[in-house]
C-alpha cells in the first residue's frame, strides 16, 4: 500500500501585501499569523559557541574556563510608526482568502493587541470573534517595578459566527491541577484546557530553537492546527519568520503557504523544512547558503 501524498508547502520571499494580493478569494482554511509586536527595539537572538581558555570568561566542568565565541547574530527592527496602518491591509487580505468555514489567529502581546481587535471586530463583525486565547509562560527576567509580563494573546475569529472547523476531540488532554478531587478516572484522562495556555517558551538551548527571534513553540501551534483544520486543507502564515506554522502543518498532513520578506527566513526555513520539500518562490536556497549555518534540519514526523 503506497504512503499518503507528502503535503505541499510553498514559501514566497518578498512582502506580503503584495503576496497576498496575487492568492484568489476563499483560498485557505486557516491562517495564522505572528506579526512584528511593535515594540520599539530590535529583536535579537545571538548564536554562542565557546571554547577552552585559561583567561577565558567562563567556568565549566571541573573548574575549568572557557571563552565565549559569538557566531552570528540574527535580528530585524520591530517598530511601525503607524502600526494598524501597517497591518490593517493584511487584515483585509486574509479575511478575503478565508474560506466560508475558515478561521484567522492573530498572535500578539500587550502593547497591541487592545486596538488589533477593535480592527478585526471592524473587518470581520464583533459577532465572528470567538476567543481570546492567552499563552502564558515562565521564563526571564522579572521587574521590580510592576508585575512581570509572561504572557502572549492570540485572537481567533472565523469567516462565519457559527460555521467554523472545531475538532473537540483533537484537542490534547492537560493533566488536573488537583487530581484527587476528581477521581482516579478523570485524573487518568486529564482534561481539556482552557483558554489559557501554560507552555514554556522555545529553549534557549533545546532541540526545537532554530536561532530566529521570536520563535514560538511548536506545541501551541500544533495544538491550533489539529482543532482548527482538517487533513489536507491549505493553511497560510504570512509572517512566516521561522516556520514554525508550516511545520506544525507538516506534520499534520495539512497543505501550506509561508510568506515572508526576510533572507534570513528564507534560510532558517529552508534547512528547517528541507524533509517537507518546499518549492521557493522568489528565491533560491543556493543563494545564501552561509546563512543557513547552524541550523538542523528537523525531520517532519506525523
Amino acid at each position: 500500500m503506497k504512503p499518503p501524498p507528502r503535503p505541499k508547502l510553498e514559501i514566497h520571499k518578498g512582502d506580503n501585501l503584495a503576496v497576498l494580493r496575487g492568492f484568489p478569494a476563499a483560498s485557505f482554511d486557516l491562517i495564522y499569523i505572528d506579526p512584528p509586536f511593535n515594540t520599539g527595539r530590535s529583536q535579537r537572538r545571538r548564536a554562542l559557541s565557546t571554547v577552552r581558555d585559561e583567561a577565558g570568561d567562563r567556568t565549566g566542568f571541573r573548574g575549568e574556563r572557557y571563552r565565549t565565541v559569538e557566531l552570528r547574530v540574527r535580528a530585524f527592527r520591530d517598530s511601525f510608526d503607524d502600526y494598524l496602518a501597517f497591518l490593517a491591509p493584511r487584515l483585509e487580505e486574509a479575511r478575503r482568502l478565508l474560506t466560508p468555514t475558515g478561521s484567522l489567529f492573530v498572535h500578539l502581546d500587550a502593547r497591541e493587541v487592545h486596538y488589533v481587535k477593535v480592527l478585526l471586530d471592524g473587518l470581520f463583525g464583533r459577532e465572528c470573534f470567538q476567543n481570546e486565547i492567552v499563552w502564558a509562560y515562565d521564563y526571564g527576567a522579572r521587574t521590580k517595578r510592576r508585575w512581570a509580563p509572561k504572557h502572549d494573546t492570540i485572537l481567533w475569529y472565523s469567516n462565519d459566527p457559527e460555521r467554523y472547523t472545531f475538532h473537540y476531540d483533537a484537542i490534547d488532554r492537560i493533566p488536573y491541577l488537583a487530581p484527587k478531587l476528581v477521581g482516579p478516572e478523570k485524573a487518568a484522562r486529564g482534561k481539556t484546557p482552557t483558554d489559557v495556555w501554560w507552555n514554556t517558551i522555545v529553549s534557549p538551548t533545546g532541540a526545537e530553537k532554530t536561532g530566529y527571534p521570536t520563535q514560538k513553540p511548536l506545541a501551541i501551534l500544533e495544538r491550533i492546527v489539529r482543532v482548527h483544520s482538517s487533513p489536507g486543507d491549505r493553511l497560510l502564515d504570512f509572517f512566516a519568520g521561522s516556520g514554525s506554522f508550516g511545520h506544525a502543518a507538516l506534520k499534520a498532513g495539512r497543505e501550506c503557504v509561508l510568506v515572508d520578506q526576510s533572507a534570513q527566513a528564507m534560510a532558517v526555513m529552508a534547512r528547517r523544512l528541507a524533509d517537507g520539500k518546499p518549492r521557493f518562490i522568489g528565491w533560491s536556497p543556493r543563494k545564501t547558503t552561509k546563512l543557513m549555518s547552524g541550523v538542523r534540519k528537523r525531520p517532519i514526523r506525523s
